[in-house]
């Protein structure tokens, strides 16, 4: 029997993916690990591995279709000892702009469930169902898949855990988009100035979606302070000096995000997120940052920067950067996330206010280092100051609340010593 390849589900909101570009052609034999495809996600573009063992017959989804919904087949093996016999249709499928109805309906998802398990030792599972088992502490050994072949699947690792994978972040704003969405194409922009037209990529449509979202649905308050950089800026350059021989450089920015990482910690009514009639207080800061790729706005996460070395984060930081501009970020690591920080301060943005990344409840917004004239005592001097802008959920966070917050950050930056401690 065929084994079907599927559309996976790569994060646990994706719904529908762009098969950007395939790794394997008709009649190559492909292994488990193999690469077989690039898929395109509302978040990054996704290499995809084989799970199963065979020779490819047919390509059922053209090189660059958008909107193909998960579970739709996208490609078909020939198992060990069947006919490879290639199928010719894969050639005439629609260009990559046509709509999506061919492959509208992800019937075949449920037919393979009667198909017999595997045998052996070895475990056939999703990359989505490893990545979630071992997030929850689940055996997949003691799963039955439901999946082709008893391939386990997502949904088997949710049952056997006993809830969701995304239970512990819920996010009611993303949880009903279709408001926003829908009224997005209301009114389409014509022109007689000459232009050109470009399609917005999936990404790009995410970001117009949930930024519209945000503005629209959460009650945004603004707490502006300006800092003092000069202690960090001195603290910056030794510690640079200490990590050369390690190949490590600490940026400003590695800094702040240590900053507001205790500055949670310290002031725990911010590190929240609103969930309609209750509100989840995080016990760790995991800090989004915002990096500009050629897709679009992304925001790797510093997972419990509260408790890393600011070396760690400098090393991190620079993977995660590098990753996201090569769209390569795996959804662990741009998923979920306590409070994210922006930073236009290399562009030399004095000041702006962040919109808020849902479910989030707050973001920092991060401007220039510049020579000012400041006060100090009775005298006047010249300082490099920094301002920062908090943009706060005041449905979960309070003004005083958010201002201490702010304190915290202003404090930690001003006397550094506290980030390396």
């Amino acid at each position: 029997m065929a084994i079907d390849v599927t559309m996976p589900a790569l994060s646990p909101t994706m719904e529908v993916g762009t098969l950007a570009k395939w790794h394997v052609k008709l009649g190559q034999t492909v292994k488990s690990g193999d690469i077989i495809a690039e898929i395109e996600t509302d978040k990054a573009t996704m290499e995809v591995e084989a799970v199963d063992e065979g020779t490819v017959i047919e390509l059922a989804v053209p090189e660059g279709l958008e909107n193909v919904p998960v579970g739709t087949v996208i490609l078909r093996l020939a198992g060990e000892g069947e006919a490879a016999t290639p199928a010719p249709a894969a050639k005439a499928a629609p260009a990559p702009t046509a709509p999506p109805a061919p492959v509208a309906a992800p019937a075949p998802v449920a037919a393979p469930v009667t198909l017999a398990p595997p045998t052996g030792d070895r475990i056939i599972a999703s990359p989505l169902a490893r990545r979630i088992a071992e997030m929850k502490g689940v055996d997949l050994a003691s799963i039955a898949g439901s999946g082709p072949r008893g391939r386990i699947v997502r949904a088997d690792v949710e049952a056997a855990s006993g809830k969701p994978a995304v239970a512990a972040a819920p996010a009611p704003v993303a949880a009903a988009p279709a408001p926003v969405a829908a009224a997005a194409p209301v009114a389409p922009v014509t022109s007689d100035i000459p232009h050109t037209v470009e399609k917005l990529g999936n990404v790009r449509k995410v970001i117009a979606r949930r930024l519209t979202e945000a503005k629209q649905s959460i009650p945004h308050i603004y707490l502006t302070l300006d800092v003092e950089l000069d202690a960090l800026l001195k603290l910056r350059g030794e510690l640079n000096k200490a990590l050369e021989p390690r190949g490590i450089k600490v940026s400003v920015n590695d800094l702040v995000i240590k900053a507001l990482a205790l500055g949670l910690r310290q002031v725990p009514k911010c590190n929240v997120s609103f969930a309609g009639d209750n509100l989840l207080v995080y016990d760790r800061a995991d800090i989004s940052v915002a990096v500009a790729a050629p897709s679009g706005l992304i925001t790797p996460i510093i997972v419990g920067a509260d408790g890393k070395a600011v070396s760690q984060i400098a090393a991190e930081m620079k993977a995660l950067a590098e990753k996201a501009r090569a769209g390569k970020l795996q959804p662990h690591e741009y998923q979920g996330g306590t409070a994210s920080l922006s930073n236009l301060g290399m562009f030399g943005i004095k000041q702006f206010d962040a919109v808020i990344n849902p479910p989030q409840a707050m973001i920092l917004a991060v401007g220039a280092g510049e020579k000012r004239a400041v006060v100090k005592g009775d005298a006047l001097a010249i300082a490099t100051v920094m301002t920062i802008t908090g943009s706060f959920d005041h449905r979960a966070i309070d003004g005083a609340d958010g201002a201490a917050l702010m304190s915290a950050v202003k404090a930690l930056i001003e006397s550094p010593l506290g980030l390396v401690a």
